[in-house]
C-alpha cells in the first residue's frame, strides 16, 4: 500500500504529460493566411508585351480563380455517419487437486496436517464499447490560391472570424482543388476539395466552458490506473 501511494504522484505526472493542453487559436495564422503582395506580381514577359496567358482576360468567358491570389468560393456541404460496437467476454477457470496417497496403509502429514491440497482459480472479463457519431457543416467562405502546382492543381487556402458578445467564432479551410471542378459561378464544393483541412471552433468564456479542465483530462486518460 506505501509503494502505491508512493507511485501515485509519479503516474498523475506521468498522465500529466500524456494529456497536451489544448493548443489556443488566434486570428492571422500565416497557414490560412492570404498570399502577400509581392508574390503576385506578374511574372516577366516571355510571349508578348500585349498579352500574357496566365493574365489574360476574356470578355466571353467566365471570371474563375485561376491565378495566385484570386478568390474563390468554398460551399461546404459536410455530412457524416458513422456508428461503431464492440462486445467482448473471457471466462476461465481452473482446478487442480493434489492427493499424496497413501504408505503402507497411512496418510503422509506434517505437523498434525494432511497434505491434501486443491487449488481453484476463476477469472472473468467482460468489455464492451458503443459509438455513433454524425458531422454536419454547411455555409460558405470565400478563400484565396496561394499556389499552383506543376500539374495545374490549385492550392486554396482562407479563413473567416466572427466576433460575438459571448466570444469568436471562426472557420478554416485549406487544400487542393481541380480547375475543371470550380462552377461557373466560381465556387467550388468542399467535397472536391483534396487533401482538406477543415476546422470550425471559438475562442472566448463560453467556448472554454464546454471543455474539461486539464485535471479531469488526467483522470480520463488511459494511464489513470484506477
Amino acid at each position: 500500500m506505501k509503494a502505491l501511494l508512493l507511485l501515485l504522484p509519479l503516474l498523475t505526472l506521468t498522465a500529466c504529460t500524456s494529456v497536451p493542453l489544448e493548443k489556443d487559436v488566434f486570428p492571422d495564422d500565416p497557414d490560412f493566411a492570404p498570399v502577400s503582395a509581392q508574390s503576385l506580381q506578374p511574372p516577366p514577359v516571355e510571349n508578348g508585351s500585349l498579352f500574357q496567358a496566365r493574365y489574360g482576360i476574356g470578355l466571353y468567358t467566365d471570371q474563375q480563380a485561376r491565378r495566385v491570389g484570386d478568390i474563390i468560393t468554398v460551399i461546404f456541404d459536410e455530412a457524416y455517419q458513422s456508428s461503431k460496437s464492440a462486445e467482448t467476454t473471457a471466462d476461465k477457470s481452473s482446478t487442480a487437486n493434489i492427493n499424496p496417497g497413501s504408505i503402507l496403509g497411512t496418510v503422509p502429514s506434517w505437523n498434525g496436517m494432511s497434505l491434501n491440497t486443491q487449488l481453484s482459480a476463476d477469472r472473468e472479463f467482460s468489455g464492451k464499447g458503443e459509438a455513433d457519431r454524425s458531422n454536419s457543416l454547411q455555409g460558405q467562405i470565400s478563400v484565396t490560391v496561394s499556389d499552383i502546382m506543376p500539374n495545374g492543381i490549385l492550392r486554396i487556402r482562407g479563413e473567416r472570424w466572427l466576433t460575438l458578445s459571448e466570444g469568436d467564432e471562426y472557420i478554416r479551410i485549406a487544400g487542393l482543388i481541380r480547375p475543371q471542378d470550380i462552377s461557373p459561378n466560381n465556387t467550388v464544393m468542399s467535397s472536391k476539395v483534396a487533401d482538406a483541412r477543415i476546422s470550425f471552433g471559438g475562442r472566448g468564456g463560453l467556448n472554454n466552458a464546454t471543455k474539461q479542465g486539464w485535471f479531469s483530462r488526467i483522470l480520463m486518460s488511459p494511464w489513470w490506473p484506477f
